[in-house]
């Protein structure tokens, strides 16, 4: 399945599709949770949940 793909099945609401869109962005995610060489993990879950909220708005 490639990107286009998987962005359409994660807005369609398969959440499998949900989960790998979010493995594909998890180093991403937690290179800004990262504050003061400190990882703020309340950061990088408010981060996914961004990630997420914008799949299911944004069209493709």
């Amino acid at each position: 399945m490639n990107f286009k793909e998987l962005l359409l099945s994660a807005k369609a609401g398969n959440e499998t599709a949900a989960q790998e869109l979010l493995m594909l962005y998890d180093p991403l995610l937690t290179k800004e949770a990262v504050v003061n060489r400190v990882f703020d993990e309340d950061l990088y879950q408010e981060l996914r949940i961004v990630l997420l909220t914008c799949i299911r708005i944004f069209t493709v």
